[in-house]
């Protein structure tokens, strides 16, 4: 039996409704997965499914990375499926490397990736699909794959004085390197991994460097494997189940010693300050008395997943996150979230790009069974459709 049944009514030019199977949105790790094993089960992009994104260029998140960020300092990149990246570079940027990388991927495998498209809202359609708004035209697809990850959505904290801070204040999204700090007195917010290896570049170059977290930060020793990794990521998916906002795996990982981060513990530079309470205009205090002039604030306080644009399907739980068994949305079974949550590695995001299409197979085969059964024919696909595996 085929996984999916092709509408053959696709086609039109740009502003039109055009029915198909699936939009994927995004073309990160999680939505190149995707539609790797779309194309696997059959489909033909621009036929029966889309993928959407709003970046520039190839690349995902990684192509808005600092320079500094070479490849070598990547921690844990998975090859996508069916390609991987050999003889990069370790001295290159990564925004380069996977850039690159994300680009070949795309070509080899004929994915026809749409961008810059916006993505401004998914509502309710007719006929029992759903309706995607973008700034190229309506799609009307059977199901969607959301792959939008969390790089547009940084979070910036609200304390108390900030907007009188006469320095400078930036969030790890807008990173620029080292090299602006030189010379200058810089606090560091978060504990995370963008925070400390910023914390350890610019303490090279600046005048003064200082680290607030709010909790004290975890270092593991010793080896992370196989078992560890399935016992964080049950964490975060535990989360996900019960609806609450997803956490970063690294927020119950800890965060891994090296030699660098040793040396910088050694040296001082990773000499952490509980977080302040308020923000002054030269710096920051503490309600014992204590204060700091600064001239940056560089916020490393991570991201939220974006998912705005789903908002019209009212999808959210009262605690605040859009319930997930699987990648499938429990509130609509034709939406499956990948790089969300226990998938935002790029070795999860791989598994729940193959396990969404899996999900999505079997939607659309209930759907063409139901169609027989109404007596409205459906037009097959033009050759029989693997199953995904």
């Amino acid at each position: 039996m085929n996984d999916f049944v092709r509408d053959e009514t696709v086609g039109g030019a740009a502003g039109e409704t055009r029915p198909l199977d699936v939009v994927v949105i995004g073309a990160g790790q999680a939505g190149l997965s995707a539609a790797f094993h779309l194309r696997r089960a059959g489909l033909e992009p621009d036929r029966d499914f889309v993928v959407l994104d709003h970046a520039p260029r190839p690349g995902g998140a990684w192509q808005f990375r600092w320079p500094s960020l070479t490849y070598g300092k990547v921690h844990g990149m998975h090859a996508l499926p069916g390609m991987e990246l050999t003889g990069a570079d370790p001295a290159r940027p990564s925004s380069e490397v996977i850039g690159g990388y994300f680009d070949a991927y795309e070509r080899t495998f004929d994915l026809r990736v749409h961008r810059p498209v916006d993505v401004t809202a998914v509502r309710e359609g007719g006929g029992g699909r759903l309706r995607v708004e973008t700034s190229e035209g309506v799609y009307a697809p059977r199901a969607l794959i959301n792959a939008t990850g969390t790089w547009d959505r940084p979070f910036w904290p609200r304390y108390p004085g900030q907007e009188t801070f006469r320095g400078r204040q930036l969030h790890t999204a807008g990173y620029p390197g080292p090299e602006e700090f030189a010379g200058r007195r810089v606090l560091v917010v978060g504990g995370g991994a963008s925070g400390t290896q910023h914390l350890m570049e610019i303490a090279g170059v600046a005048a003064d460097t200082f680290w607030t977290t709010r909790r004290e930060p975890v270092f593991r020793e010793g080896p992370f494997g196989e078992a560890e990794g399935r016992a964080a990521v049950a964490l975060v998916e535990e989360r996900v189940r019960r609806g609450l906002p997803p956490q970063s795996v690294v927020s119950v990982t800890g965060l891994p010693l090296n030699d660098a981060i040793r040396e910088a513990r050694a040296s001082g530079v990773l000499d952490r300050l509980p977080m302040f309470d308020r923000i002054t205009p030269t710096g920051v205090a503490w309600d014992d008395g204590r204060s700091v002039d600064v001239d940056v604030i560089l916020w490393a306080t991570g991201f939220r997943a974006a998912i705005d644009h789903l908002a019209p399907l009212r999808l959210r739980e009262p605690g605040g996150g859009i319930r997930v068994e699987g990648t499938r949305a429990v509130r609509d079974e034709r939406v499956h979230l990948v790089g969300y949550g226990p998938s935002a590695s790029t070795i999860g995001a791989n598994r729940a790009g193959r396990a969404a299409v899996s999900g999505i197979g079997r939607l659309l085969r209930r759907e063409q069974e139901r169609d027989r059964d109404g007596g409205r024919a459906v037009a097959p696909a033009n050759r029989p459709v693997e199953p995904v595996r």
